[in-house]
């Protein structure tokens, strides 16, 4: 018998909002997105909902989000997702292939990769790139050309090189108590503030108010160029006050809570650093901590644990009742690690992050 009969990739329908008659396969992509990522996690810290998801999926001007339902006798068994990114002469995708682990060694991932490189090249694009959690096993384990972390070689790894794609980084996911004492976070902090002297926090929650905009976005395109990258692409963003106010809709249409915190230098009213905390609609589960950066013309300073210990200090009125904050970090961004490990965060898990250029 044909594994793979029966199978449908079918293009996933955007509703207006998750009531609409036609919701029903956004609906479905959400429950077994929260299903595989209990499987490889073993927790629910990265589930989430319809409604908070819906807005970033909407049609975007900065990107084309493309998706598709992996359904097996009428039954959702996985997604397969592109993103095609609109900057200028842009030769990226990103790629993700999720399969429930009871279909796996069926051929369905291969399947859906050729519908990836498909998709990829007929926006003409010729490098995919993707990340993936492996969970911790015994046996041989990749290392990336940066020489920084592992994960084993298990089947998430021997599909991805089968694929023809190298290993380009590894990616901490770690995690840091939020019920515990403040105690060593207020006095991080005030060791920060002592060393950043020409620099005031500044705070707010979206929209971005107008005297700020111009300086976040800056930061925000600083993301995609400032980050280490390893042997990864990233297009340099250009992001203006249309695109972040588009940015900051994303988040309040979902219901999503949302705290920057800056570094602003006194001097020039420059902003020179922030950091991103979130959390849904439920405020009793995770929060995550986003994207964090310190540019370059700043650094030296202890800004990144300025922004990060105001931060999460604010957070406990915010958000009093999660229990974690979980965020991600290049294995070889040793000086965020280093501000991350003080605050408490340890790591739970690890993530390959994958490259193809294709012929």
């Amino acid at each position: 018998m044909n594994p793979l009969s029966g199978l449908q990739f079918r293009p996933l329908t955007i509703p207006a909002t998750v009531d609409a008659a036609d919701a029903g396969d956004f609906i479905a992509m959400m429950d077994v997105r929260n299903r595989i990522y209990r499987q490889i996690s073993g927790h629910d810290d990265h589930a989430m909902t319809a409604e908070a998801l819906l807005p970033h999926y909407k049609p975007d001007e900065d990107e084309t989000r493309l998706m598709w339902i992996i359904v097996d006798s009428d039954e959702v068994i996985g997604r397969v997702g592109v993103d095609i990114p609109h900057e200028e002469g842009s030769q990226l995708s990103f790629a993700l292939i999720e399969i429930l682990r009871e279909h796996w060694g069926r051929g369905i991932g291969t399947r859906a990769h050729e519908l990836v490189e498909l998709t990829a090249r007929e926006h003409g694009r010729s490098v995919i790139q993707s990340w993936a959690e492996s969970p911790e096993g015994e046996g041989e384990r990749l290392v990336p050309p940066t020489g920084f972390g592992s994960i084993p070689l298990d089947h998430i790894a021997r599909f991805y090189l089968a694929q023809g794609y190298a290993l380009e980084q590894i990616e901490r996911n770690s995690a840091c108590d939020l019920q515990g004492s403040l105690t060593e976070i207020e006095r991080l902090f005030a060791e920060a503030q002592r060393a950043s002297t020409g620099y005031r926090i500044v705070q707010w929650s979206p929209p971005t108010p107008p005297e700020f905009v111009d300086g976040y976005a800056w930061m925000k395109s600083r993301m995609s160029t400032d980050a280490p990258a390893a042997g990864l692409e990233f297009d340099e963003e250009t992001w203006d006050a249309d695109r972040l106010a588009r940015h900051d809709q994303k988040f309040t249409d979902a219901g999503t809570t949302v705290l920057v915190t800056a570094a602003q230098h006194i001097e020039t009213g420059m902003l020179c650093a922030f950091n991103e905390l979130t959390i849904g609609r439920d405020l009793t589960k995770a929060s995550h901590q986003e994207d964090t950066l310190v540019v370059k013309e700043h650094r030296g300073h202890r800004l990144g644990m300025l922004v990060k210990t105001a931060g999460l200090l604010a957070w406990r009125d915010i958000a009093p009742q999660s229990p974690r904050v979980i965020t991600y970090n290049a294995e070889e961004n040793r000086p965020m690690l280093d501000i991350n490990e003080a605050i408490g965060f340890v790591p739970i898990a690890y993530e390959g992050a994958w490259k193809k250029t294709l012929a």
